[in-house]
């Protein structure tokens, strides 16, 4: 199946049927009464966040959404029935915005998460409803009223906690099949990932983290080069990024350095927000070093990087180093769940008290 993480859709609500203008006729009744009923209200459009949806390639060309108009209302005291309501199942961390203005209007983060993206119009007012001691044979009703229409644009951001970035190659389609149970394809020539895949890393019993990795990113994506700034947006909610760079580049006059310095330029050209994400430097392929020039190797770039946050040093392919690394972001993304948690006033008359200190009644 095709990736798509972009589509532009147009939903309208049903509106609401009219009311209606109807007099009651019965034998023997000569003023029988209003009894013109209102019309049914229009059809929602709802928006439901599905688990098993990864992409929205659904979306791509089907993209006129209409909920049924409301019946009109009839004679007899008959009310219209509401117009049939429709769910749109998008994945889990579509964003939809205005696509005029940009304002983002809704997000689905929560799996089985529920939204109404267009309210359908109410129904019109029979003649029942105008009946009153002056006014015993009112014709006057209501049309229904219109329901919402708008013009979306969907957005998906997957949600990871942990997203790889690095250039084409460097090995983060391998270092998430060795840390998780995901299978990207793997080949020996760039641009092998082409669209975001996601891993569930186990560290231990109901101790876990999601991991995105991303295609490549080569220096000039601002402008187009390779697959360009398609695919960092998925970035943007995670909590840890992981720059992955290939120590052993086949190409000896490479410089990884220039390399790892472009990714990171690219990275601030596309969102400040972004470039600003705790960011840690991975070093990988050390199985195609010598150990004995592997320190001084990974001295030298380190040195000439001056990066200044935790750097590791692995080997995606044997495995090399991914232990300490998994746990390391486990202990990371931790504390920031914990810094995230809203602060929650204690009442001081259940805070356990010293027995060493006189309580307030003592001092009083």
């Amino acid at each position: 199946m095709k990736f798509v993480d972009e589509a532009y859709i147009d939903i309208a609500a049903g509106d609401g049927g009219a009311g209606c203008v109807s007099f009651r006729h019965e034998k023997y009744k000569e003023f029988g009464g209003p009894n013109g009923g209102d019309g049914g209200r229009g059809g929602h459009v709802f928006a439901v966040a599905d688990p098993s949806l990864n992409t929205l390639v659904d979306y791509r060309f089907a993209r006129r959404h209409e909920a049924r108009r409301g019946e009109h209302g009839m004679g007899s005291d008959m009310f219209g029935a509401a117009g049939a309501d429709i769910t749109l199942k998008m994945p889990v961390g579509t964003v939809l915005s205005d696509s005029e203005t940009g304002e983002v209007l809704f997000e689905l983060l929560q799996p089985g998460e529920v939204i109404t993206i267009a309210k359908g119009g109410d129904g019109g007012f029979g003649n029942l409803r105008f009946k009153s001691a002056i006014n015993r044979a009112p014709r006057q009703k209501t049309p229904g009223w219109p329901g919402e229409k708008r013009s979306l644009k969907l957005e998906l951001k997957v949600l990871a906690d942990v997203g790889l970035l690095g250039m084409p190659n460097a090995g983060k389609s391998t270092l998430i099949t060795a840390i998780s149970n995901a299978r990207p394809r793997i080949a020996d020539y760039p641009f092998t990932t082409l669209h975001p895949n996601l891993g569930v890393v186990r560290v231990g019993p109901e101790q876990s983290f999601v991991v995105a990795d991303l295609p490549g990113l080569i220096e000039g994506a601002a402008e187009g080069a390779g697959l360009g700034h398609l695919f960092l947006r998925h970035l943007q909610r995670t909590r840890l990024l992981l720059h992955i760079v290939d120590i052993a580049p086949f190409d000896a006059g490479i410089d990884t350095v220039a390399q790892a310095k472009a990714i990171v330029n690219e990275l601030k050209k596309y969102d400040q927000a972004l470039f600003k994400k705790p960011r840690w430097l991975v070093l990988n392929k050390l199985d195609m070093v010598d150990g004995d020039i592997r320190a001084a190797l990974v001295a030298d770039f380190v040195k000439r990087y001056k990066f200044k946050g935790p750097v590791f040093e692995i080997s995606a392919l044997t495995r090399e180093g991914c232990e300490p690394l998994i746990k390391a972001i486990y202990k990371h993304i931790k504390a920031q769940q914990v810094a995230e948690l809203p602060e929650v006033e204690v009442d001081p008359r259940f805070v356990a008290q010293d027995p060493e200190l006189p309580t307030p009644d003592a001092v009083a």
